[in-house]
């Protein structure tokens, strides 16, 4: 089971970050104990003082797949939920400045918060999917499918091209404009088409 993620897939995230906007999907990936389910807390690392939020829609993969051609991506992925990808932004902005690798800043464990997968109809795209990010009961994030900058037949087919997907990985698909810190005891609930799908707490 793989954890794969696109970065800067919405151009006002990559602006509010200050990163170029991207030619082609950005990939970085988390192992699999970065894996955040059934409402379980994240306990803030110690080895940060600047944890983020990211919230984003996640695919489910349904079937194994290499190269495959765009406009067949869809039949590769059956369900959707929203996801947390959890940053120390500290971190990462150390390791980026000395042009070394950030795993440790969005690979650790219980980094991917994913909620309960909600299974799409054979010819829905996430395109419709609107999702939303609230922190205690406060809205921080909305995001709009249509608003990506590639979209997930896209995504699926460059990735495929360097990693063979199988049934049961994982695509977090970007995050739109809003992200920010986090405090212990901090409420993240996240929504669907107005439905919640994912509860965690910062401990």
């Amino acid at each position: 089971m793989k954890i794969i993620c696109i970065g800067r897939n919405y151009a006002e995230h990559a602006q509010e970050l200050n990163n170029q906007v991207p030619d082609e999907p950005i990939i970085f990936m988390k192992p699999k104990t970065a894996l955040l389910t059934d409402g379980k807390p994240l306990f803030y690392p110690d080895y940060t003082n600047d944890l983020h939020y990211e919230g984003e829609l996640v695919l489910r993969i349904c079937k194994n797949g290499k190269f495959i051609q765009e406009k067949f991506a869809r039949r590769y992925y059956n369900a959707v939920t929203v996801g947390i990808d959890f940053t120390a932004r500290d971190v990462q902005k150390k390791l980026k400045d000395k042009g070394l690798p950030w795993e440790i800043a969005k690979g650790f464990d219980g980094s991917a918060a994913v909620g309960h997968f909600v299974m799409l109809e054979d010819n829905q795209s996430i395109r419709d999917c609107m999702f939303e990010l609230r922190i205690n009961g406060e809205t921080r994030q909305q995001g709009d499918p249509k608003m990506m900058i590639f979209s997930p037949e896209k995504i699926i087919s460059y990735v495929s091209r360097f990693f063979t997907l199988n049934i049961g990985d994982v695509i977090f698909t970007g995050t739109p404009a809003g992200v920010g810190g986090l405090s212990v005891a901090d409420e993240l609930t996240g929504y669907l088409n107005g439905k919640e799908v994912l509860q965690c707490t910062i401990k």
